[in-house]
């Protein structure tokens, strides 16, 4: 397997400074322009070298020379397992700002001592390096500038960035659930503000607080596809409500109260909860109590999944129990209608539901908007079928016909009733509204559709038989349906 040195060489070739003049050039002056560095010898700012089967750092001069103004590095899907090979390619990349090692697997403890720190670093991702919690800690006090963190997939299934080796009084007590964590951090990572935590095996919202404790400062944290059925603390004893969801900006480590899901996260504005196994509004609850929580992520949970709810219905659901979140699940910033249309959809919602099913949220949107009527359900559907009255002569009878049938095949249908064949008919309109102002209507043409004429129930549609006539003369033939109604006295 390649070292770091031969997949730069591989990649970018080797600088050939001694090649010898062409013979058939000698006695021909050319002047050029030579760099003081081959071009095939200068490395980029960012350098992506994934998947090469790198596994060692290589000779120590030479990476020196070809990698010291490195500040993008990507050595994803490589072969490198032994931290020592890791630090011996970063020590010699003092201006690295980004560092990819993901597919990596790293899980080995870190045996060797450091000395350097990378003053420049902000972003470091270990996704899917199975990175052990102790390298973790000791990575990080190496790195005083970083701001972002990808530990994505590494199958943690608890966090233990504490002192193992510090005592506190439930040491002293034998007690197994330790819940002095602020007391036990060997140190807070005031600067890192984004953390990615997605597809670890963590359920319990405990080990996630122990996150936030180590990183006081963190504004962003994507949790998703991690197993996390509920947002509760499941030592603490019940949580104090609050009842105007107002943001708590007590401390954190304060002993006369029990510990809150909040509690670890003072600052955190961005939180993704995407495919969790949260599955009770009363999660919801728990979220609008997060001081700082301004953007949402809610997709692929159970949460209000199957027939209950449409997709309309579960957003609106969401966004009025969680009143200072700005955005939810992507999209736009909720704009002051939508709130208030989804906070009058709440109440409505629970209105007709028993008072102890209803959430405390119910009672503090009444407060806000009132106490709401009940929506009318309106059916704007049109009516498929209505009752007609035909009359012929003396004939009178109400029928129920289809409104997208024809005015042919209403005719054809009509010649029992009526006594003569379709082609000897004329039907006659009568809207019932408008009966006294515009009188009947020639229904002309066999092709149209009975919706067409606005048909309701109640109408009336008049047969009439073809007069027999000798043939009419051409100015006979353009007589007005005003004049064909009074040839029937209609």
């Amino acid at each position: 397997m390649p070292s770091l040195l031969e997949a730069l060489e591989q990649k970018y070739g080797e600088a050939d400074s001694d090649a010898s003049p062409d013979e058939a050039s000698e006695g021909i002056s050319v002047a050029i322009f030579v760099p003081c560095k081959s071009p095939r010898a200068l490395v980029p700012a960012l350098l992506v070298l994934n998947d090469c089967d790198i596994a060692t750092a290589g000779e120590k001069d030479a990476l020196v020379a070809k990698c010291s103004n490195v500040e993008e590095l990507d050595l994803a899907k490589n072969k490198l397992d032994q931290w020592t090979e890791v630090f011996g390619i970063l020590e010699h990349m003092p201006r690295l700002k980004f560092v990819n090692l993901s597919f990596n697997v790293l899980s080995s403890p870190i045996e060797v001592s450091l000395d350097k720190r990378w003053e420049e670093l902000r972003n470091l991702v270990l996704n899917s390096t199975y990175v052990n919690w102790e390298s973790v800690r000791k990575i990080l006090e190496h790195l005083p500038s970083l701001e972002e963190l990808h530990l994505s997939l590494n199958d943690y299934n608890n966090v233990a960035l504490h002192n193992t080796s510090s005592s506190c009084a439930c040491t002293e007590n034998k007690n197994d659930n330790c819940e002095c964590h602020s007391s036990a951090l060997e140190k807070k990572h005031s600067v890192i503000r984004i953390l990615h935590f997605t597809g670890n095996l963590v359920q319990d919202w405990k080990e996630v607080s122990k996150l936030g404790y180590a990183f006081p400062n963190l504004e962003s944290l994507v949790v998703a596809e991690c197993p996390i059925k509920s947002l509760d603390i499941a030592a603490e004893a019940k949580e104090c409500p609050n009842k105007n969801y107002e943001r708590s900006e007590s401390s954190p480590e304060s002993s006369s109260r029990s510990e809150s899901p909040h509690d670890a996260f003072r600052s955190l504005k961005i939180l993704n909860l995407n495919s969790t196994h949260l599955s009770s509004w009363d999660e919801i609850e728990r979220l609008a109590r997060f001081p700082a929580l301004q953007c949402v992520r809610l997709q692929g949970c159970p949460l209000g999944e199957g027939n209950e709810y449409t997709e309309h219905e579960r957003r609106q659901l969401l966004i009025a129990r969680l009143p200072n979140v700005k955005t939810l699940n992507g999209g736009g910033v909720i704009s002051a209608e939508e709130r208030e249309d989804a906070e009058r959809a709440f109440i409505r919602y629970y209105m007709d539901k028993p008072e102890s099913d209803r959430p405390e949220r119910y009672f503090e949107l009444v407060q806000i908007h009132g106490k709401l009527d009940s929506l009318v359900n309106v059916d704007l559907r049109p009516e498929k079928r209505v009752k007609i009255t035909f009359t012929c002569g003396s004939n009178s009878e109400v029928k129920s016909v289809g409104i997208y049938r024809t005015v042919s095949d209403l005719k054809t249908r009509l010649e029992t009733f009526a006594g003569f064949p379709a082609s000897k008919m004329r039907l006659f309109y009568v809207d019932q509204d408008l009966r006294d102002i515009q009188g009947p209507e020639l229904m002309r043409f066999a092709s149209k559709q009975l919706f067409s004429y606005n048909i309701r129930s109640g109408d009336e549609i008049i047969i009439v038989r073809k007069m027999e006539n000798k043939r009419r003369t051409h100015s006979e033939s353009n007589i007005t349906e005003k004049q064909e109604r009074a040839m029937y006295n209609l």
